[in-house]
């Protein structure tokens, strides 16, 4: 590239000494073209003084990276120090960094452009070769656009989660409430062993829903039971009837296992329930017999008023008993006896 500078240099100085006059188009041309080659020689340099480093780094790792994507990725905003540092594990790691097949350079760089975590999934592809679970570039990518950790769902599909069941940050409490069917509540606490399962990561429902789903089964499954002593002799009938009911269907987790942690004997929610019921019916009829004292009452006092009433009349036709009699005589209708 220096030979190449100085030869431009001494070619310009040779045709810069000529008269005006005994310049021809030629040499005019020449002097466009050392130009332009010297023009092109200073943006190559450039680059190679800024990239230089990453592309001996890929070079050296036989990571595959071109000094002319380097220079694309320069164009195109693309963080060439990832992209490098992606190719290199890969190779390191013994992955498919085929052009056509592989992690390509061009895969990364569409990754990264589409605002993903080149690196967050790198690291899950490179943790998923190495745990000899099935995880190919094009569906680490789509996880990780979907806004889900890629690698934290290969780290749990490696090394199960355990979920408390109900988990107080979530809803706050630290038990679930179930009441057998003699009418005792039982307080459970349950721990639930959960794995990743990658192939419905996407769009499998969270576990939020896996909580949800055992919760709700661990209440009914208590419910079923004649009374609390055959669950508390027995707790794993609880965790065999939740287990059978495949409640990791369409989530993005399989459970592993749901191990009772604790079980306590809450209230006699039964008795309180029939004491509340008792309580109820006493006041109902305590309201229905005031209901038929008011209405006795109600009908003595229209009884005493048609007494009252029938007295009036009496007296009103007794009164007019003189004044018939009174009229009878002046008519000649009645007449005094004789002596």
């Amino acid at each position: 590239m220096i030979a190449a500078f100085a030869i431009a240099a001494d070619l310009s100085f040779t045709i810069a000494e000529l008269p005006i006059g005994q310049a021809g188009p030629w040499q005019m041309l020449t002097l466009a073209a050392v130009l332009l080659v010297l023009f092109l020689l200073a943006i190559l340099g450039f680059f190679f003084v800024r990239y230089g480093k990453l592309w001996f780094q890929a070079y050296m790792s036989v990571a595959d990276v071109k000094l002319i994507s380097l220079i694309r990725m320069h164009f195109t905003k693309v963080n060439p120090q990832v992209i490098v540092q992606a190719k290199v594990m890969c190779a390191q790691a013994g992955l498919n960094i085929d052009r056509q097949d592989g992690i390509s350079t061009r895969r990364l760089e569409a990754h990264y452009l589409a605002g993903g975590n080149v690196m967050n999934v790198i690291h899950a592809i490179i943790a998923a070769h190495r745990a000899e679970i099935p995880l190919d570039f094009d569906q680490a990518s789509a996880i990780d656009l979907a806004g889900r950790d890629v690698l934290d769902a290969v780290q749990t599909s490696v090394y199960p989660k355990v979920i408390d069941c109900p988990d107080p940050g979530r809803s706050g409490k630290t038990t679930l409430s179930a009441i057998t069917k003699n009418g005792i509540e039982l307080r459970v606490r349950a721990r639930v062993t959960v794995r990743t399962n990658i192939e419905q990561l996407i769009g499998g429902a969270t576990e939020d829903t896996v909580i949800a789903r055992v919760g709700e089964a661990i209440i009914s499954s208590i419910g079923s039971a004649a009374d609390h002593f055959k669950v508390l002799e027995n707790p794993d009938m609880i965790t065999r009837v939740v287990l059978s009911r495949g409640l990791d269907a369409q989530t993005a987790f399989e459970i592993v296992s749901i191990d009772i942690a604790d079980i306590d004997v809450g209230e006699n929610i039964g008795a309180r329930l029939q004491s509340d019921q008792a309580e109820a019916d006493t006041r109902v009829a305590r309201a229905k017999a005031e209901r038929r004292r008011a209405e006795a009452i109600a009908e003595e006092q229209q009884m005493k008023a048609k007494v009252a009433d029938n007295r009036s009349q009496l007296v009103l036709a007794e009164a007019k008993v003189p004044m018939a009699m009174a009229e009878a005589f002046r008519a000649g209708r009645i007449t005094a006896p004789s002596h």
